[in-house]
């Protein structure tokens, strides 16, 4: 059993920057660690994701070269370093954890609470 809490939401100005953070209760090195997001009368939507330790990493196209996933596995910790923040990000951001090497929020087995990103104007 897997246990996630996010942290490091808040509000931001557009063009701003956020890093989340997700404490993992248990060893997560052998999980896949996904970040989704979902917004206010939208379905959750795959963010970022890094399938395995040391491994690939996988990007909406939204997100592209202004978001990075890493981990620390010392730590039991994922991160999503959010930059060039814009108002369509403005979301609650889940962390979550999979068996599975996919980019499917369905194949996810482990989710945290969440936490509220809100980038103004």
């Amino acid at each position: 059993q897997v246990q996630l809490v996010e942290s490091g939401g808040g509000l931001v100005q557009a063009g701003g920057s956020l890093r989340l953070s997700c404490a993992a209760s248990g060893h997560t090195f052998s999980y896949a660690m996904g970040w989704f997001r979902q917004a206010p009368g939208k379905e959750r939507e795959f963010v970022a994701a890094n399938l395995w330790t040391g491994g690939n990493t996988n990007y909406a196209d939204s997100v592209k070269g202004r978001f990075t996933i890493s981990r620390d596995n010392a730590k039991n910790t994922v991160y999503l370093q959010m930059n060039s923040l814009k108002p369509e990000d403005t979301a609650v951001y889940y962390c979550a954890a999979s068996h599975l090497r996919s980019l499917n929020p369905n194949d996810y087995n482990y989710w945290g609470q969440g936490t509220q990103v809100t980038v103004s104007l």
